[in-house]
């Protein structure tokens, strides 16, 4: 009956029980069952270790118990393995500790067994009560340290057999090499590789491999590769490796020139060489070759394998086609962990926060459950959108689960809260965590960078260094982030002295943000120096540069960096030609400013959110307000920027009634106004004279949108309030504002006055701006109006000496106009143009029609006599056209 049951579960003939095999082996293979023998105990045990059938293994058990058979020892040994992989560690122990004989093989399965479950420590009693080893042993002892990631034991235990003089096999070289690649020790494994060379081992395929595994882990690539070559044989497992290898170290163009390659040899593709292949595509983006890869993997019938699936569906995430990626996990009959994994972090990457909470909460409900990956996943998906109720229900889950500890969760913890800007929470978690890693000072050092907390950023980073943690490029990023935002050149000067002495002087990520740090230090000439001297000028670093210039108002040379980047064959991205557009808008060049357009027509970048409100602002900017209507109407997606390029550009030409009816649609569309929409609508609402509608919208900020008002929104209303004589009321408006008042608002509030001829406000307003800075000579210049104004000349004639006495000048007025392709700039009574005489003429020939059709020019401004020439008098006062 026994024998039938067996049958069925092992779908094996039945034979007679009792027959033994007439030889003894030292290990047990599949290779060396001959199926043309009768079904014995041994046969039968291997068949239920191979299925892991434990029932059936058992009764085989107890039926050579109850029959009295007394096993050899090979049927004993195949017994102890049957045990030991299904896990089950008591029975194999009592079965080897009733065998009256043992032999090697009996103390190596047991040593297997018991690191199969983690119990290192009586696998190595095991192994010291041995009463003889060989090679054999050894390696088992070598191989279990590895696999339960004691690389370094793992070392010593070879270390061991060198100085007992163990003879070695390829199986040695290979186990010891993987460790040293576990701790990417690339001078030991250097000492490895020798010896294998000393002992003629280095040009067996087993341990070649692994030779081609440490040195690409230990990203020396040339090494691998000369190791690659030279080996006399090369199996699909060493191509696996060595290709692998680039990928590992983001090589990818060149993993994937080695796949072709492998495929011209006709060698056979594997599962791991098509995840590779698969991740060589993922990291370039490169969709269409990718699918090309699918269809590939499909035709030979790898498609629906886990591991391919998984990398398949990664691919996809990572050239943002979630849609295909999710077609190919609905695919799966039975998705992995890992593929839930790779949607939920793919989900998260594309901000699609919604999409990857689902899938993160399917398999939390499924048999599979969740592990580290898929936590971090989600909780990075709630730091996209600042999600901080649902990243604190997420840290709940993972303090309830016990992967709070674990370091790759507690980063994402601390970098979710620092995201959402709580900041006091992120540090919590950053003082609890038992390891730190450079992740962890990396996330604590952004976070405060984030927040614009530079002294702390900078303490933390002496801590880091302090710690022994040597720093990397992220985290001299955030640093050198941190001083380029609160320009704290000092403070950047050291780092970029530490970033040297680092050897990550010319590395193009950290060259980027030094770049950028210097330039926002208005340390222009340093910052040009740094990014010729940059091994690698990417797209970031040229954008560092291009932005630099057009935030310093040097737009003709940020034009010309642009120029050389087009040369040099380095593609712009979108920051790159927003930053032009905005250079186009400043100075006004219209014509340049069409031909980007036209390149991201070309381009398709038109969707981006971000050009498409640049180029509103440029064309308005450039006085053309019918293309800046037309972008505005064709911009597929519209959010609050698109909105405030609108709503600014109507405001900025005098349209009023435009900016404010667009305020009033965007409000309809439920789109939240900022800062910058309300300075506009203000600002329209002041041109038009609009004060109780002013009024409404300024106390709405606050008390419908939460917005307090800045200073430029009480710059606003005091011009709203002046323009309607209202003078003393925009005092008092200044007078009962929260922080104080700068130069911008009293100089508002002063030229105010010499509209409406206050001189009682004007001199207040004189002295505040005078005390902030007693060298402003706009001071003088609009209080001298006000008293020309108001009749009195001799306080007129007193600020008229004291500038001369002071050599205090206005500053001339400037404009320009692009015609074709060449910008004329002119500046007031300057001649330097090569015809200047003509311009003269037609502007003289102007004001004339002014005055015969009864127009008298207005008096803008003051000068000293020796600052122009006198060209006509209109009481008592020069003017200069």
């Amino acid at each position: 009956m026994l024998h039938r049951t067996l049958s069925r579960v092992l779908h094996l003939p039945i034979l007679n029980s009792q027959t033994t095999p007439p030889y003894a082996i030292h290990s047990i293979s599949s290779n060396q069952m001959n199926p043309t023998k009768k079904l014995t105990f041994s046969h039968i045990f291997q068949k239920c270790s191979n299925l892991k059938a434990i029932n059936p293994g058992k009764q085989a058990h107890a039926q050579i118990t109850v029959t009295g058979f007394v096993p050899t020892v090979f049927v004993s040994n195949c017994l102890l393995q049957f045990y030991c992989k299904c896990l089950n560690l008591n029975y194999a122990f009592n079965v080897f500790d009733k065998m009256p004989q043992r032999d090697v093989i009996s103390w190596n399965t047991m040593i297997f067994g018991y690191a199969g479950v983690g119990n290192m420590e009586f696998a190595q009693f095991l192994f010291d009560s041995m009463p003889e080893r060989d090679v054999v042993s050894w390696n088992s002892m070598l191989s279990c340290y590895l696999q339960n990631g004691f690389h370094r034991k793992s070392i010593e235990i070879f270390t061991k057999m060198r100085l007992l003089e163990i003879q070695h096999d390829y199986a040695t070289f290979a186990v010891v090499l993987k460790a040293c690649t576990g701790i990417e020790d690339y001078g030991l494994g250097l000492q490895v590789h020798c010896l294998a060379i000393q002992m003629g081992f280095d040009s067996d395929v087993v341990t070649g491999t692994a030779l081609v595994d440490m040195y690409s882990t230990c990203k020396k690539l040339d090494h691998a590769f000369n190791i690659f070559c030279e080996m006399p044989e090369r199996n699909s497992v060493c191509w696996s490796a060595v290709i692998a290898g680039y990928v590992r170290n983001d090589r990818f163009t060149e993993g994937l020139k080695l796949y072709k390659v492998m495929l011209d040899e006709g060698m056979g593709v594997s599962q791991a060489t098509f995840a590779s292949a698969f991740r060589s595509c993922a990291g370039l983006s490169a969709f269409e070759l990718g699918t090309q890869l699918h269809a590939y993997a499909l035709k030979t019938n790898f498609g629906y394998d886990n591991i391919v699936g998984t990398a398949t569906l990664d691919m996809y995430a990572k050239c943002d086609r979630m849609v295909d990626a999710r077609k190919v996990f609905n695919t799966f009959p039975n998705p992995t962990r890992q593929s839930h994994n790779a949607l939920i972090v793919g989900y998260a990457r594309q901000d699609q926060v919604l999409e990857a909470l689902e899938i993160f909460r399917s398999l939390q409900k499924s048999y599979l459950d969740f592990d580290e990956i898929s936590l971090s996943g989600a909780l990075t998906a709630c730091s996209a959108i600042k999600g901080y109720l649902e990243g604190i229900q997420l840290h709940g889950l993972a303090v309830k689960c016990g992967l709070d500890f674990n370091i790759c969760v507690a980063n994402t913890i601390l970098d979710m809260y620092a995201k959402c800007g709580a900041l006091m929470e992120a540090c919590l978690i950053f003082d609890d965590m038992e390891i730190k890693d450079a992740v962890s000072w990396n996330a604590i050092i952004a976070a405060h960078e984030q927040n614009e907390h530079v002294e702390e950023t900078l303490a933390l980073f002496v801590s880091m260094l302090r710690s022994t943690m040597e720093p990397d490029d992220y985290t001299f990023g955030s640093v050198v982030k941190a001083c380029a935002g609160k320009k704290a050149l000092n403070y950047g000067m050291e780092v970029h002295g530490r970033v040297i002495k680092s050897g990550m002087g010319l590395d193009w990520f950290v060259g980027s943000a030094i770049i950028d740090m210097y330039c926002k230090c208005g340390m222009l000439v340093e910052a040009e120096k740094i990014h010729e001297r940059l091994e690698e000028r990417t797209t970031v670093s040229w954008n560092s540069i291009i932005s630099g210039f057009s935030s310093e108002k040097q737009g003709e040379n940020a034009l010309s960096y642009f120029s050389r980047m087009l040369q040099v064959g380095v593609i712009p991205d979108n920051f790159t030609y927003a930053t032009v557009l905005d250079i186009c808008a400043n100075l006004a060049t219209v014509e340049l400013g069409k031909q980007i357009h036209g390149q991201i027509l070309k381009l398709q970048l038109h969707s981006d959110v971000y050009i498409a409100s640049t180029i509103v602002d440029m064309y308005s900017k450039c006085g053309n307000m019918q293309d800046s209507r037309i972008m505005f109407e064709k911009a597929p997606k519209r959010d609050y920027v698109t909105w405030s390029a609108m709503i600014c550009a109507y405001a900025y030409h005098g349209l009023g009634e435009d900016a404010i009816k667009l305020f009033e649609e965007m409000q309809l569309q439920n789109v939240k106004p900022n800062h910058t929409i309300f300075i506009s609508v203000l600002r329209a609402c002041a041109h038009m004279g609009f004060v109780d509608k002013g009024l409404h919208y300024f106390r709405e900020m606050r008390s419908h949108y939460g917005l307090d008002p800045q200073m430029e929104h009480y710059s606003c209303m005091v011009d709203l309030l002046g323009r309607s004589g209202q003078v003393n009321e925009a005092l008092e408006l200044i007078e009962s504002m929260p922080f104080e008042a700068d130069d911008v608002i009293w100089r508002t509030l002063l030229g105010i006055c010499r509209l409406q001829g206050n001189v009682e406000v004007a001199e207040k307003a004189a002295n505040s701006l005078l005390q902030l800075d007693p060298q402003d000579s706009s001071a003088y210049v609009l209080l001298s109006n006000v008293y020309a104004i108001a009749g009195m000349w001799g306080e007129v004639a007193k600020i008229r000496s004291f500038m001369k006495n002071y050599k205090l000048k206005k500053e001339p007025g400037c404009s320009w106009i692009q015609v074709r392709d060449e910008v004329h700039a002119f500046l007031v009574g300057d001649k330097a143009h090569p015809r200047s005489e003509e311009i003269y003429q037609q502007t003289h020939l102007l004001v004339d029609e002014m005055k015969w059709d009864g127009y008298v020019p207005e008096i803008d401004g003051f000068l000293l006599d020796e600052e122009v020439d006198e060209q006509d008098s209109y009481e008592g006062h020069k003017i200069t056209v």
